[in-house]
Formats: structure tokens, sequence, C-alpha cells
């Protein structure tokens, strides 16, 4: 059937505006197919980069106790967050601050915003306070204290925090372990460690003589093992110790150098939430006893404690009839022992130094 010029123009207008409709279609559809593509590779390099962090869900203050209901698990884009945030996250992930019942403890606030912790026993809600005696937890129950076994060592803020900061390591604190002003990070290489000794873990410091004295010089400590080049010291431990641990200790390592078949070791404890700390019993000698009664670093509350300790123990009748006769048995031989052996201490001293700075600098043998 023929057509005019008319109909044919109507045609040709028509085919040639459908196929502009469907370049223009074709090339928006392009366009947000790529956008979809480039979103999609975005959200790929986001979860790529995303990390798990725990961030505070209410303001903290600094030395209050943590418990689970102060901080949620949120996802944060590595690069924003620094690496002791995620590094241990075992810290957080395995805290649970209960009794040995199962029952959880919770803070709440009063009016004036002070914070107390709570904890529900027998569908009764019970304040749980902290004997500052003996530093154990309980609540009154029948006008008495009932004492609470904690299924773990509390987690304590060393500073105040406000809502949403990101928890790391470095501000929170065990509760047994509390940073006073005279405590410092001491380093030691001499101690026989346990096998399967891991940072986190609590130990007593010890001192065993040839005759089979065993003596507990410093107690419940949490030990820290260096990491050099990925690996795990095998001699060295870092520990906090305050003024008087460390006279302690360093009297404990100079006599165990002089007695030849001496062993200073740290044992550990099994259930560090649950065990109490030992009670030290190693007598030092008169002139670290004399130090430390005259050494102004020391709080008040451990030198009234050093007096209370060598007041009701005979710690002459201990030296004499213990560490002192087998020093003295030993004779000249103690003095050359306590050399051979300080020597080596700072030799190794020296190497794990090297070892742990090359690590740092990637330099490798």
């Amino acid at each position: 059937m023929a057509t005019n010029p008319m109909q044919r123009k109507a045609r040709n207008s028509f085919l040639l505006g459908m196929l502009v409709m469907l370049l223009i279609s074709g090339a928006i559809i392009a366009l947000l197919f790529m956008q979809l593509m480039n979103k999609n590779k975005k959200e790929k390099e986001d979860l790529k980069a995303s990390v798990k962090a725990y961030v505070l869900s209410q303001d903290v203050q600094s030395g209050q106790v943590i418990t689970e209901d102060m901080y949620t698990m949120q996802t944060v884009n590595k690069n924003l967050v620094p690496s002791n945030a995620t590094s241990d996250l075992s810290l957080i992930q395995n805290y649970a601050l209960q009794d040995k019942e199962g029952n959880s403890i919770y803070t709440k606030y009063d009016r004036n915003n002070n914070p107390s912790l709570y904890i529900k026993k027998d569908n009764k809600e019970y304040e749980v306070k902290k004997e500052e005696e003996t530093e154990n937890y309980y609540i009154e129950k029948n006008d008495s204290k009932e004492y609470l076994e904690l299924n773990t060592v509390p987690l304590v803020a060393k500073v105040t925090m406000k809502k949403n900061t990101l928890i790391t390591t470095e501000l929170l604190s065990k509760g047994d372990n509390l940073v006073q002003d005279d405590v410092r990070k001491q380093e030691y290489n001499m101690f026989v460690l346990p096998m399967d000794l891991v940072t986190g873990d609590y130990v007593d410091i010890r001192l065993m003589l040839p005759s089979g004295q065993d003596y507990i010089v410093v107690s419940k400590k949490e030990v820290e093992v260096p990491n050099v080049g990925g690996v795990d010291s095998t001699d060295t431990v870092w520990m906090n110790l305050s003024e008087d641990e460390i006279l302690h200790t360093s009297c404990a390592i100079v006599e165990a150098y002089k007695i030849k078949g001496a062993k200073i070791y740290l044992t550990k404890y099994t259930e560090a939430g649950m065990q109490k700390a030992a009670t030290p019993t190693y007598p030092i000698n008169e002139s670290t006893r004399n130090l430390l009664q005259s050494d102004p670093n020391i709080l008040e509350k451990a030198m009234n404690g050093i007096r209370a300790r060598y007041s009701t123990t005979n710690a002459a009748d201990l030296r004499n009839n213990g560490i002192n006769s087998v020093i003295s048995s030993q004779g000249e031989q103690a003095q050359s022992n306590l050399e051979t052996n300080m020597e080596t201490s700072i030799t190794n001293s020296k190497n794990s130094r090297k070892e742990y700075l090359d690590s740092l600098s990637g330099v490798t043998e």
C-alpha cells in the first residue's frame, strides 16, 4: 500500500524518536549499572576495611568498675581506630562480671549520677559493696555481710571516659592491680617460668632453697610476656610492682644468685578471679628491711602492712635458720655465684633489648 510523503515522514520521525529513546535509555541503564557496580565495590572495600570494636554506651568515671551493660560492639573502619582497640577483643569478649552462681553484676546511677554496683539474688536486688580492709565484694543480707566470689577479676577504668569512647587495653586495668603512685613496670629475665605462661596470667614470685624451703616473695601479680618478632620471649616478663615489692624481689634475686642450687621462679594461679592472693612469707635481710622502713616512696598503707608483717612473724629466726645459714655455709663461693649470675643477667637483658629493637625496625639476622 502506497503512502504519501507526509506519512513516510511521520513514520521516520517516530522510528527516529524510538531509536533516540532506546539510546538514551541504554545510556541511563549503563550509567546506573556502573553506579551500582561502584557502590558494590565500595561496600566490599568498606567491609574489608571494617573491624569490630567495643565502645562505651554511657559515661564512665575513673576508677569505676566496668560491667557488661556499659559497652556495646560496633563495626568501625579500622583506619579510624587505634590498633589496641581491636587487637585484644578477648579482654572484653570473655568478660562477664558475675558471682560464682552466674548472677550478673550491673551498674545503676543515683539522682546525682553516682554509680553503684548491684546484683539480683533470689529475685531480690542488692547493692554490691567493697570492703576496704580486704578488698572483697559483699552484699548486706539479713543484717550481715555475705561475701561474693566473683568468676573473674573486675575491669576498672583508668581514666574518666565519655559515651561512645572506643575501649582500648590502655584504658582498663584489672581490679586487683590498680595503679598506685609507687607502682612501676619492672622487667625480669632471671625467673624460671612456667612452660605455658602467657600474657594476662597471675603469678606468685617464689624463692626455693636447696634445703627444700620455699618462700613466697610477691603474690598474685599479672604478667606480660614481651613479643619479639612475633614470638613470645622465653625468659623475660614484665609486671607492675610497688616500691616495697620491688625491694622484696631484688633482695630475693640477690640471695638466689648467692646460693648454689637456689631457684627463683613463678607459679600460676589456676582461677585468678576466684583465688585470693597468697600471703608473702619471704623474710628479707636486715639492710633491705631498714631501707623499706625509711623509703619515702612507699605509700602509708604499704608501710603499715610491712610493719605488721615483720612485727607478727619472727623474721630473724626464719632467716637465721634458713636463708642466712645456707649463705654462710657456702662462704666465699656465694659472692662468686652472685657476680657470675649478675653478669649473665645483664648480658641477657642487653641481648633481649637488641632483639626487641631489631624486631621493631624489621632487622633480621
